[in-house]
Order: structure tokens, then C-alpha cells, then sequence
């Protein structure tokens, strides 16, 4: 199956990388393939520059362990043509997962869980854990 991975499980998983994040993410780095666009890249980057500069290397370090596909995320997107989220600054995380065709996107933010999609399914890293733990 092909993984989405949002941002914010990106920066937990790179901040705590004992928690259930990152227990979650590393089952599914082992078990499938895993997306990752360089929009969430730059997410990623903006927030711990903003918020943990003094960890910025733990992040590119964790990046750099990683196996992943990089996706390239549309410059222009044209919003009537995807469903609505109410961030939009989610929508190109939104449209990459659906572009590159991922099965799951995984995602701890709340604003996802409110789009009615078939596919990618969405699921935060709680309702994964329980899933795979049935």
C-alpha cells in the first residue's frame, strides 16, 4: 500500500521518536511505501525553523534515514476540482495524496477528518494503531 505522510507526523516522529507516532510511522516504513511531497518538506522546515530551531538537524537527520517517494506537488490547483477542506493551507497536502494515488494518508491534523473521500482513506495515527492492532 501506498502511505501519504502528512507534516505533522514528520515533525513528531522526528521530535519523539519513542512515541506512538513514530512507532506507528516505522511500521509503516518497514511494511509499505511511503509518500512524502516537497510541500510537506517545506512545511516541515518552516515549522522547526519557526518553532525548533535549535533541532532543525535532528529533522534533516531523521529525513535522511527514511526511504521514501518524493512527490511534486502542482504549483496551481484548481479547488473546485477536489473536496473541501477548510485550511487551505491543506489543500496541496490534500491534492499530492490524491495525485500520487496513495491508498492512506496519514495525518494527525483534525481538519482532514471531516472530508468525505473514498480514497486516499484517511486515518490519524491512533485510528492506524487500533487498526493494525485488530
Amino acid at each position: 500500500m501506498k502511505f501519504f505522510i502528512d507534516t505533522n507526523i514528520i515533525i513528531s516522529s522526528a521530535l519523539f521518536p519513542n512515541g506512538k507516532t513514530a512507532c506507528v510511522f516505522s511500521y509503516i516504513l518497514e511494511a509499505h511505501e511511503v509518500i512524502i511531497s516537497d510541500y510537506v518538506l517545506k512545511e516541515c522546515e518552516l515549522v522547526f525553523e519557526m518553532k525548533f530551531p535549535d533541532k532543525i538537524q535532528a529533522l534533516r537527520t531523521f529525513l535522511k534515514k527514511i526511504e521514501y517517494k518524493l512527490f511534486i506537488t502542482p504549483k496551481k490547483i484548481d479547488e473546485k476540482k477536489y473536496p473541501k477542506i477548510r485550511d487551505r493551507k491543506d489543500l496541496p497536502i490534500l491534492v499530492a495524496a490524491i495525485l500520487s494515488n496513495s491508498d492512506i494518508l496519514l495525518t494527525g491534523d483534525k481538519d482532514f477528518s471531516t472530508i468525505a473521500i473514498k480514497k486516499p482513506l484517511i486515518f490519524t495515527p491512533n485510528e492506524y494503531f487500533e487498526f493494525i492492532n485488530q
